[in-house]
């Protein structure tokens, strides 16, 4: 049932990002300024954005139906994971797992733009010039222009604040504990402290895909240029530090490395700080 869970929240997601990019379709485009703005369809499209959203609302609502017809008879809750702490849902209650199937596409959604926002904060000046960067600009909107300190902030305001309010139906239905207003601002803290720990697996996986493009040739793809002047900006804090031997660099293993083991670190003591708000 967790597989089938993912895999309905990536198929959300992609209607979530269809959604978010069809107004920037060049072909949704009247202006013939171009060559690509003199094509038209060869029929006209009756579809619309909204079909999208209720695309997405139909998924969320009748995969809730499911979950609830399934999950009693194989004894299946849904599991929240916000890293820091785990929330239950159980499937006997329709009104609970309806709760569960929104909240879980939401974190999908929020990991989703989570990195997207690392990407534009490693990108800074040179995501003017660079064409990969396009479709995280699409996404983000004018959060991609907003200065890079209130970038690196919003993730813990965002988390914090959505969270905070997220207790409110989660406690009403006993899902989590009911605790007192000072508590519950401390926990959305942690929970908001604990959204950078999203950034691990996408600065892993920048930091590998240098490695890989240094040593194997893969093309002159804009794709390439992007992914290192991503993982460029990563390393910065080991610029000063010999790492290199020959022709080879051991900056993006080391970086690798320090990735999980910050992401570790956080992951070990963030849930113990939350359960001591409890």
């Amino acid at each position: 049932m967790g597989i089938v869970d993912f895999i309905l929240d990536l198929a959300g997601l992609l209607l979530w990002i269809k959604w978010r990019s069809l107004p920037f379709d060049p072909f949704n485009k009247r202006t013939p300024a171009t060559l690509v703005g003199t094509l038209r369809r060869a029929a006209p499209s009756r579809f619309r954005r909204w079909h999208l959203l209720a695309a997405i609302g139909a998924l969320l609502f009748l995969r809730a139906v499911f979950y609830r017809q399934i999950g009693p008879a194989v004894h299946w809750a849904g599991c929240l994971n916000l890293g820091v702490t785990l929330a239950y849902f159980r499937s006997d209650w329709f009104a609970c797992i309806l709760l569960f199937s929104i909240l879980s596409f939401a974190l999908t959604l929020a990991v989703f733009y989570l990195w997207l926002l690392l990407f534009s904060v490693l990108a800074g000046p040179a995501a003017e010039t660079e064409p990969a960067h396009r479709p995280v600009r699409v996404q983000l909107g004018a959060i991609d222009c907003w200065p890079l300190g209130l970038k690196l902030f919003l993730p813990l305001l965002a988390a914090t604040l959505l969270w905070w309010l997220a207790t409110w139906p989660l406690s009403w239905l006993h899902i989590i504990p009911q605790v007192s207003e000072l508590r519950r601002a401390g926990e959305s803290l942690v929970v908001g402290l604990g959204s950078y720990a999203a950034w691990e697996y996408a600065a892993a996986a920048l930091l590998l895909l240098d490695l890989l493009n240094t040593y194997i040739y893969f093309g002159k793809h804009p794709l390439w240029n992007y992914t290192d002047t991503l993982a460029r900006t990563l390393l910065i804090p080991l610029k000063k530090i010999p790492l290199r031997a020959g022709r080879v660099d051991f900056a993006p293993v080391i970086g690798i490395v320090l990735v999980f083991v910050i992401g570790e670190f956080a992951e070990y003591w963030l849930p113990k700080l939350y359960a001591k708000l409890l």
